[in-house]
């Protein structure tokens, strides 16, 4: 039995950014079922929003996030995210993330993309690979921690509590059961804080742009242990992939209808205007359903 004082489940950008503070305090595990890069982070194409121009606001982000959510959001969280953001940016810079930058009258500035449902153009990127340029960024600055240590090819299998052992003392975690998936060998890891941060479930879907891993072990670890767990009907379906029946789906950055892309049905037409002012532009939630509806009252494939 190994045991830390922290334990990471997953090494996307929530796990890997928490393992690194966590390092400053103690030991830490990260496991992940594949490799470390092995991750939806890895596959993310876009960038990141934030506010970083002088033409840009804090509120207008909030404003955006807030429409865009349909009302549902906790304001005070999409606050914090969004005035902390351009923080979080520095952190990745001194890291050694370079995003893009563009000339402008002689100076250098960051190239900023626009997506759905932003009013401003607000999204940092690395050419079309972000996502890939944040994970590799992190794993590089975890391969330097000592204190770290990276458990590839580990599938958490579920989460070890007080109840479940029959203690009689106040319900806790105690650590996790992990399958060694190379040897079939299943060992326990103690520790008294366990951070999960294994992503979404897209692959409980037959087309899904999410890789293989994308199966919501957390979720349901967390069921099993007691977790309350809510929310799970907001499931965020990207309107735009190359579809083929025999191959994997590939995800068409949204970067694409915010640099000027337009969506249009079989008959050439911009259809998107007629769910939303801001044809292609609208956020992905309203985009996914125009297609939809379109696809049905045309009868296109």
């Amino acid at each position: 039995m190994r045991e830390y004082d922290f334990v990471v489940i997953g090494s996307g950008i929530a796990g890997l950014s928490f393992a690194l503070k966590a390092a400053r305090h103690g030991s830490v595990a990260v496991i992940t079922k594949r490799k470390g890069s092995d991750t939806n982070t890895a596959w993310a194409q876009g960038g990141i929003a934030c506010v970083t121009s002088d033409e840009d606001s804090f509120e207008l982000h909030v404003r955006d996030t807030l429409e865009a959510g349909a009302g549902l959001c906790d304001e005070a969280v999409v606050r914090t995210i969004v005035t902390e953001g351009p923080e979080r940016i520095r952190e990745l810079t001194e890291l050694g993330l370079q995003f893009d930058e563009r000339d402008v009258s002689g100076h250098r500035e960051l190239d900023l993309g626009k997506e759905g449902g932003h009013s401003k153009r607000r999204v940092l990127h690395v050419q079309d690979v972000t996502g890939k340029e944040i994970e590799n960024t992190l794993l590089t600055e975890l391969g330097r921690q000592s204190h770290v240590q990276l458990l590839e090819n580990q599938m958490a299998v579920d989460l070890i509590t007080a109840a479940k052992l029959g203690f009689a003392a106040e319900d806790r975690c105690l650590g996790v059961y992990v399958l060694d998936e190379k040897t079939g060998e299943v060992e326990t890891i103690r520790s008294d804080r366990i951070v999960l941060a294994t992503g979404g479930c897209g692959k409980v879907y037959l087309y899904t742009t999410n890789p293989d891993v994308a199966t919501g072990d957390g979720v349901a670890m967390a069921w099993r242990a007691g977790v309350e767990v809510a929310n799970m009907e907001f499931i965020q379906f990207h309107p735009t992939c190359l579809f083929h029946p025999e191959a994997k789906s590939f995800l068409i950055s949204e970067a694409v209808r915010g640099e000027g892309g337009i969506l249009r049905n079989n008959r050439g037409e911009d259809f998107l205007k007629r769910h939303d002012a801001r044809a292609s532009l609208a956020p992905r939630d309203i985009v996914a359903r125009a297609i939809d509806a379109e696809i049905k009252r045309s009868g296109a494939k």
